[in-house]
Order: structure tokens, then C-alpha cells, then sequence
């Protein structure tokens, strides 16, 4: 009799939730955007005010995200903001994707910082594209277990460290590394210099790699799995910030020979379903107050909109000063098969 109470209640309770979802009439808002990089405070406030309903999905690579949206011409009419780094947006734009900004709507553009647009050569006056944020990848080390080490990414061949180390699941972002390494541009196109990167990663660094990854690092890392992880710091951050053990013992920075940077941004897709209530939120995060809250979330500097600089409250896990010493990754046209057939050679090969 009790098991056929609990059976009855559950039905009561699913068709309940059925109901209260099919009467939220609320507009909706779809956004595409990376794992962990809008905290959920603001996502709760922008429904509030605006009376709508956020749907929000997560991608852990541009190539993924890229290869979803590519995959149908339905799949595009499905999201109404997506968030591609730098080099994605001009592939974006020649294969129509986007749909261009409608400035009169956006006021608080006027809080982005310039040196970040100077930056954005792919689409310096935000035709199709907002700036979000302008960071990098860096190197995370748990000082407790690995108490000497140098800031360079010649730490990824410490063969005592095998096994305990990660690198991000990104061809621009791992091979644009060991290029830095080796004294070339994160955008070369030589053939010759991006196979050197290919053979460092494969030969020195991979043997002591667990893995590339993009979307676990954080957890493993909290879990001290890993000792060093190459990652985005906020993913980190976000999973570790309630341990003041571990936050104590933890390093965070930008290695000495630089790497890649980028600039995140906001574009509305063609076929988008609400384009206007998109440029609301577009505004809406370039509000000093929501943007401050934004870096405070996540330990991070408030590199793009200027206002929010005095707002932020909260550490910076990275300053813009050490960003200079980094290079942006550029959109390199047909000569990115070059790079996609070195990393399906790091891929594919053995440790």
C-alpha cells in the first residue's frame, strides 16, 4: 500500500510540473554559451526584470559550438545569442550566421574599454559582434603538491608530475602554447613551425598528460586528481572557492613566454527567435553594476567594460597587466587546416 501511495504521488507530482510549465507564457531568451561564465544571480535577474525566461545550454570548445550551429539549419533557429571567441566570429559572418547590431539599442556599449575593440580587428566598430570578455588560458598548480616549479609551460614535460597534469581540449589553445614556447606566434602559418608544436605536444608534453580536457579539469582539479591543470581560471575558481585549503595552496598564472588570448562576445544568430529581447540582454550585461557582478562571480578582472572597474569588489585571479604579454588568436582563414591536421596527429597518436 505505501509503495502505491508513493507511485500515485509521484504521477500527482510529474503532472504537476507538466502543468506549471506549459502555463509559463513568459517570452524566452536562447543562449549558447561556455560552461560556467554567467552566474546564475544575473541569468535571475534579467527574467525578473524583463518578465522572460532564460532556456541556456553550454558548450566546452568553439568547435563544438561551431559544428552544432553548422550541423542543421533548424539547430541555428534554436539559440538567439551565442558566445564565439574572437577568431569564430569572422567564419561566422562569411557563412552568414549572424545577424548584424542594432547599436541604437545597446547604450551601455559605450562602457566598453577601447584597447579592447583596438584589439578586435575582426570587427572593430561591433557590426555582428559585442565584446564579452577579453582573457586567457592559464596554468593552475596546487602548491601543496607541487611546492617548486617554474611559470613556464615547460612544466607539461616534468615527468614526475606524469599523470597528474591536464591540458585544455583545444587545438588553438594547445598548440598556440607550445608555438609561444618555442619562440613563434600563436598565428603562424608556417608549415614547419606549427609542425614543431605538433611534435612538443606529442613527444614531450602528451606523455604526461592524464588527458585533454575542456569540461572536467575544474572538478579534478578540486578533487586534487590533478596537481597542474591548463585552463580557464573561472572554471577553477568556480569549483574551489569555497575550500580555503586548497584556494590557499593554489597558483594561478599566465607563463612567462605568454600563450593565446582571446575576446569572447555576444552575436544574435539569423533565424533567431527574439532578436529584440537579445539586445536587451546584450545591454543588460554592459550595465557596470551587472558586469562588476559578473568578474566578482568568477575572479576575474573586469577587462572589458571600464565602469565596472570601480564596482568589482571580489580578487582577480589575473590582471590585465599580465594579458599584455599574451598574443589574440586570429581568424587565419583556409590556413586553419594546417593546424586541424596537427592536432588530429596529437589526437590520434599514442603516449
Amino acid at each position: 500500500m505505501m509503495k502505491k501511495r508513493n507511485i500515485i504521488y509521484l504521477v500527482v507530482l510529474a503532472a504537476f510540473l507538466m502543468s506549471a510549465i506549459s502555463c509559463d507564457s513568459r517570452e524566452r531568451l536562447y543562449i549558447y554559451n561556455w560552461t560556467y561564465y554567467i552566474p546564475d544571480s544575473i541569468i535571475e535577474k534579467f527574467e525578473d526584470e524583463f518578465n522572460v525566461r532564460i532556456v541556456y545550454d553550454e558548450f566546452a570548445s568553439n568547435e563544438e559550438m561551431f559544428a552544432k550551429l553548422r550541423s542543421t539549419r533548424s539547430s541555428r533557429g534554436s539559440y538567439d545569442i551565442v558566445f564565439p571567441s574572437n577568431y569564430y566570429v569572422p567564419i561566422m559572418i562569411r557563412e552568414g550566421m549572424l545577424e548584424k547590431i542594432d547599436k541604437s539599442k545597446i547604450e551601455n556599449l559605450k562602457n566598453i574599454d577601447p584597447y579592447v575593440l583596438a584589439k578586435a580587428e575582426y570587427d572593430p566598430t561591433m557590426e555582428y559582434s559585442v565584446p564579452y570578455f577579453y582573457g586567457a588560458a592559464a596554468i593552475i598548480v596546487n602548491t601543496a603538491r607541487v611546492p617548486h616549479y617554474e611559470e613556464s609551460w615547460s612544466i607539461f614535460a616534468r615527468e614526475d608530475l606524469r599523470g597528474r597534469m591536464t591540458m585544455l581540449d583545444d587545438l588553438r589553445e594547445v598548440l598556440g602554447d607550445a608555438l609561444v614556447y618555442l619562440g613563434y606566434s600563436v598565428n603562424t602559418i608556417n608549415p614547419s613551425q606549427i609542425a614543431q608544436a605538433r611534435d612538443l605536444v606529442n613527444n614531450v608534453w602528451k606523455p604526461n598528460l592524464v588527458k585533454f580536457d575542456a569540461e572536467t579539469f575544474g572538478k579534478g582539479y578540486a578533487n586534487e586528481d590533478f596537481w597542474v591543470v591548463h585552463g580557464y581560471p573561472e572554471v577553477v575558481y568556480e569549483e574551489i572557492f569555497d575550500n580555503e585549503q586548497l584556494l590557499a595552496n593554489t597558483a594561478i598564472f599566465i607563463p612567462k613566454e605568454g600563450g593565446p588570448s582571446y575576446i569572447d562576445n555576444m552575436v544574435i544568430l539569423k533565424n533567431a527567435r527574439n532578436i529584440d529581447l537579445a539586445h536587451e540582454f546584450i545591454n543588460f550585461i554592459h550595465r557596470p553594476e551587472i558586469f562588476a557582478e559578473f568578474a566578482d562571480e568568477f575572479g576575474l578582472p573586469a577587462t572589458v567594460n571600464i565602469p565596472a572597474r570601480l564596482l568589482k569588489k571580489g580578487i582577480s585571479l589575473y590582471s590585465e597587466e599580465e594579458l599584455k604579454k599574451t598574443e589574440l588568436n586570429m581568424d587565419i582563414g583556409d590556413h586553419l587546416e594546417l593546424y586541424n591536421d596537427a592536432w588530429f596527429n596529437v589526437i590520434r597518436a599514442g603516449h
